[in-house]
Order: C-alpha cells, then sequence, then structure tokens
C-alpha cells in the first residue's frame, strides 16, 4: 500500500471527501460526495467519527480488522494510522463528524474529552446502532450541520462543541447497551481474566515483572485499555485495576501461610517494597499480613 493521506486539518479532511470547509476547526462530511477510491492508509490530527452506512473495503486499525457492518460508529482520536483494505475500487459511504482538538480549547468538552474512552478502544470494538440510535446520531449530525451553514458568530463556538458533547453523551449511553447486549462475550472475557490471573502468579512473572498492570491485562487478552477498564467496571462494579489488586490479596491470603517471611511474600507477588504489600493488605482487609497470619 503506497498511498498515504495525513488528515492534519479539517480542511484536508474535506478536501480528501470532496466536501466544502465551512468552519476551518469542524466538519460533517457525506461521503457519497467523495470520488470513487482505492486502498489506502490514512493518519489522523484530528478526531473523527464516521457512521458505517455500507461495507466499502476493510478497515484496518494496528493488527485487528474493524468489526463493522451498516449502522456502525467507527472512532478515530489525534495519532491514529488507519488502513482502508480493498482489492478494487469503491465509492465510499456514510456520514463522518471530524473535528480539530483546537475547537475544545476553553470549553465544557475540552475539559471532558479525555472521558469519552471509546476514541482509544481497539477496532473490535467500535460501537453497532440499532435504526432508532441512528436515527438519533444522525440527528445530532444535522443540529452540527445547521450551524456550520449559518453564519459564524459569538454563538457558534458554543452551540457547535454542545452539539458534539450531545452526541458523545449519547455515544457512552449506547456503549453501556452494547455492553448489555454482548454481556456473554463479555463473560468470556471476565473467564480468561481470571485465567490469566491464575496463569500469572503461578509462574515466576511476579518476580520477574512485578504487578500486573491493567495495560499488560488488557493487551495479554487483545483489548485495549480503555475498553478493558470499562467492560470490567460493567461486569463487575469494579475497576480494572480494583479487580486486580482483589485477586492479589485473594493470592497473599494462600501464599502468607506458607513457611516464608511477609517480605518474602511480598516479593514473589511482585511488589518492589514489602511495605507496599503490608499496606495495601491492611487496606483490604483490615488488617496487616502478620495479625492476619496470627489470627488464622
Amino acid at each position: 500500500m503506497d498511498r498515504v493521506v495525513n488528515f492534519r486539518t479539517v480542511k484536508d479532511y474535506n478536501d480528501f471527501n470532496n466536501n466544502e470547509t465551512l468552519h476551518p476547526l469542524v466538519t460533517v462530511v457525506d461521503h457519497l460526495k467523495a470520488y470513487p477510491r482505492a486502498a489506502h492508509k490514512m493518519t489522523f490530527n484530528v478526531y473523527c467519527v464516521v457512521v458505517k452506512q455500507t461495507i466499502c473495503g476493510d478497515l484496518k486499525y494496528g493488527n485487528n480488522t474493524y468489526d463493522y457492518q451498516d449502522g456502525t460508529l467507527v472512532f478515530f482520536a489525534p495519532g491514529q494510522v488507519v488502513e482502508v483494505m480493498s482489492d478494487e475500487v469503491y465509492q465510499p459511504t456514510g456520514i463522518a463528524l471530524a473535528f480539530h482538538p483546537d475547537l475544545l480549547v476553553n470549553t465544557p468538552l475540552g475539559k471532558r474529552i479525555h472521558d469519552f474512552g471509546f476514541f482509544s478502544y481497539n477496532a473490535k470494538e467500535a460501537l453497532h446502532l440499532s435504526d432508532k440510535e441512528k436515527k438519533l446520531i444522525l440527528e445530532c449530525f444535522d443540529k452540527i450541520s445547521y450551524e456550520l451553514n449559518q453564519s459564524i458568530d459569538k454563538h457558534s463556538k458554543t452551540l457547535i462543541t454542545s452539539n458534539i458533547e450531545l452526541f458523545l453523551n449519547y455515544c457512552t449511553r449506547f456503549y453501556d447497551r452494547q455492553f448489555i447486549t454482548r454481556e456473554n462475550a463479555n463473560k468470556g472475557i471476565l473467564e480468561k481474566f481470571e485465567e490469566l490471573m491464575n496463569d500469572y502468579f503461578s509462574s515466576d512473572k511476579p518476580q520477574n515483572i512485578g504487578l500486573p498492570s491493567v495495560a499488560y491485562c488488557a493487551d495479554e487478552l487483545n483489548l485495549s485499555a480503555n475498553y478493558f477498564g470499562d467492560l470490567i467496571k460493567k461486569e463487575t462494579g469494579k475497576s480494572a485495576q480494583e479487580y486486580i489488586q482483589s485477586k492479589v490479596i485473594e493470592v497473599a491470603k494462600e501464599k502468607i501461610f506458607d513457611d516464608r517471611s511477609i517480605s518474602q511474600v511480598a516479593y514473589d507477588l511482585g511488589f518492589k517494597y514489602p511495605q507496599h504489600f503490608t499496606r495495601l493488605f491492611k487496606q483490604k482487609v483490615g488488617v496487616s499480613p502478620l495479625e492476619y497470619r496470627n489470627l488464622n
């Protein structure tokens, strides 16, 4: 694949898709206006959300192909590189919202944009919309388009960013729904997570690597850290870090009764400093490891 398209600005994205630039920092693009094209690679310096309406080439992010179909939302964040894999020329379809990070400066959305973790989800974690949800999303895009077609005034930035924030809030709700509708698949991930933890603490990895991090677990399960964290929170009520700590304490309660010092138990679990183990254990159990051993 030789062709690489870099979307440094909103105008770059508009020009590539044969759409007019009505605002330098934000656009709603109709991909049907774009010329037919073949496989290419895209790099993003803007936020971009695409409502895919038909299959038109496979989208590849990293080593994964996007799981999408009619009515799927795909999110790209600044810094991401995405490939469109196609054996033949195709006509792109769908509606896209693209906005530059500068649009968010000194806005309520600017303070919250990193709360929308789905911009960092992996390719196979796209958002699949029902017809009703898709209609609502397109209505949000219509409101932004309406503002873009008005003369820019002192209210434009507030109204546009407010509507983008409304759209992203809906996406958060719809992802919550998707976590529920994909409950069986999520339980499979939980089982694999538990198995991963068991294998980790029965190996020499704690001594060689240290305590397992959320990023490590997500990577081992082929998930993004954000998606993994959100899934664990939805399924268990605990953050991924809290879940890992609970597993550490569970294993610690067994190891404490082996014929070794508390410091050695701490090192075996992956703690760099024994006092950190003692502090966590007392926080979670209510007594120190030594007190727990004596009480039992």
